[in-house]
């Protein structure tokens, strides 16, 4: 009874400590908070059940195998219900075109002026397809290859969602900043 005792004590610390940077994790993939919820619960689940075989290996190494298998299960949560809503819509048209990738300056500029649970909206709020995209490939480091390989479509097709996110996510921000920062002409005649 002891040991189970143990457990539960353990599993109620991590849950406590790792949960609302892991629910922030879940709620860039689903972009709504009850979804992330869904995750958080299912992937925390694999978390306790997988617990007996991590190896700690250096500080910080916890909180990224936990991180890693909550976005594995979001990815699952995404995959399971794109087949019932269109819930990841990734443009096979957008395959044949080669995105360059450019300079991310305006991002990190942007981003330092506004409030980041702001920005966090912004980001939920894009189209599953570039979403998804857009936090694997900024957020969690995967090349196009690796996120293609998860996806199930091209590099091309990665690198083209990841272009149109960036587009339509500085749109919206240049659009609050110079809304939120830069007073109306018209107004101050």
């Amino acid at each position: 009874m002891k040991a189970l005792r143990g457990k539960a004590d353990t599993v109620e610390s991590l849950y406590v400590k790792y949960a609302p940077a892991l629910l922030s994790v879940c709620l860039r993939y689903c972009g709504n908070l009850a979804d992330a919820e869904d995750v958080l619960h299912d992937g925390f689940i694999k978390i306790i059940r997988s617990l007996p075989k991590f190896k700690h290996r250096s500080n910080g190494t916890l909180g990224s195998w936990m991180k890693r298998i909550m976005v594995n299960t979001a990815l699952n949560y995404i995959r399971d219900h794109s087949k019932e809503k269109k819930f990841l819509d990734i443009d096979p048209i957008s395959e044949r075109i080669n995105i360059a990738e450019p300079e991310e300056t305006w991002f990190d500029e942007l981003v330092g002026k506004i409030n980041p649970d702001k920005v966090m909206k912004m980001i939920c709020e894009l189209p599953p397809g570039y979403r998804t995209v857009f936090n694997l490939y900024v957020f969690e480091s995967y090349s196009h290859r690796e996120i293609a390989g998860l996806l199930g479509c091209s590099e091309n097709t990665s690198k083209s969602q990841l272009s149109k996110a960036r587009g339509m996510l500085r749109k919206r921000l240049d659009h609050f900043y110079n809304k939120q920062f830069k007073p109306d002409e018209k107004a101050t005649r």
